[in-house]
């Protein structure tokens, strides 16, 4: 053993080197908040508790209104994981079947094409994913927008299956909006009140925190997408004119807008938020599902012929630097993000950015390899 002088020599030792490590990791996150992103919100949490917080950089350019804790952000895809776990909720009480048919729930142009529950969520159900940034209308249109005649629409268009339900993994952002309108059916609630009913409600979470609406401009980020890019070269091709802000500095800034449809990307919120959501599913006690519904909603799915697929039944299934993990990224107008669980590791993360063109992967990649080896 070590006498009581060395001992504390060698902590002293060790947490200098740990505030080393972590001043090398804030300075990285430092050159990208402000300069490569506007603003940036990044947390690594375990089961118990927020590991790693950063938070930096601009909610607003113009104003110079800095990025902080409590500032939302557009999740867009995100959402996908909340509506898989309003599904899996229905059939652990026994009121929805995986092997439940679309055509019982929904009218759609793909009756009689066998599609089921279990497809929908696991992206092999054949439904088409056209470019979804025109599915977006501005917040102040949110009181007299129709949500019912936008899908109908979407699904006038989109008639045709891509190939044969079960056949191939392939992303569908239509296929999300429908799970949306089964929870309708069979919950006989709206979508976004089952949500907070269900899911954000029983994790304490407050409307500030996530929500599927815009609480206090103030403290909401404005959304941006990089002046010098291709993506703004090419907006007028895939975006409306009302949805453009002016330019601030090196951005223009996109006005604030909610998906048509909230079941495929209508969550607003902070990575504080996302966390409180990602620290409950790493406990053995998750307070959303029973244990036979988190094995499905974390347990890898197969084709139609039995070929694995890198999706659960609501998560991504990816691997980086050879440590497995399942995520889910959420992208559109003005903002990016991404979550991750790193089950054998007990750890998760999740980064949010002001910025379209943020590369979440790759910057989650970098990051949680170093936050990890502290």
């Amino acid at each position: 053993m070590l006498p009581p002088e060395k001992k504390a020599g060698s902590q002293a030792v060790h947490q200098g080197r740990r505030l080393g490590a972590e001043g090398h990791v804030r300075g990285i996150l430092d050159s990208y908040a402000g300069k490569r992103v506007p603003g940036l919100q990044y947390i690594v949490t375990g089961a118990s508790g927020i590991v790693f917080e950063y938070t930096g950089g601009f909610a607003d350019i113009q104003n110079g209104a800095a990025m902080t804790p409590e500032t939302g952000l557009m999740a867009y895809s995100m959402t996908k994981t909340f509506t898989a776990i309003a599904i899996l909720q229905l059939v652990e009480r026994g009121q929805l079947g995986l092997e439940g048919k679309l055509d019982l729930y929904a009218d759609t142009p793909y009756r009689a094409k066998g599609i089921t529950v279990r497809q929908l969520l696991n992206h092999t159900s054949g439904i088409p994913n056209p470019v979804p940034l025109r599915w977006v209308h501005l917040a102040e249109e949110a009181s007299r927008f129709d949500e019912g005649a936008a899908l109908a629409a979407v699904l006038r268009a989109n008639p045709k299956l891509a190939f044969a339900p079960g056949r191939r993994f392939a992303y569908s952002n239509i296929g999300y909006w429908l799970l949306g309108k089964i929870v309708e059916r069979v919950s006989e609630r709206a979508y976004v009140d089952y949500v907070r009913n269900y899911i954000l409600e029983p994790l304490h979470l407050r409307p500030e925190e996530m929500d599927f609406a815009i609480h206090d401009s103030c403290r909401h980020a404005k959304g941006y997408l990089a002046k010098y890019s291709v993506m703004n070269l090419a907006k007028g091709l895939v975006t409306d004119r009302k949805f453009w802000g002016g330019y601030e500095e090196n951005w223009l800034c996109l006005k604030s807008h909610y998906p048509n449809g909230p079941a495929f990307g209508g969550l607003v919120g902070t990575a504080r938020g996302f966390a409180v959501f990602l620290q409950n599913q790493l406990r053995k006690d998750f307070v959303l599902l029973g244990p036979e519904a988190k094995r499905l909603l974390e347990t890898q799915q197969t084709d139609g012929a039995g070929k694995p697929i890198p999706m659960t039944l609501g998560w991504h299934c990816g691997k980086a630097r050879g440590t497995a993990y399942l995520f889910k990224e959420g992208g559109g107008g003005g903002f990016h993000s991404e979550m991750r669980l790193y089950p054998a590791q007990g750890i998760a993360s999740v980064a949010m950015a002001n910025d379209t063109g943020f590369n979440s992967t790759k910057f989650l990649n970098r990051m949680d390899a170093l936050v990890l080896s502290r």
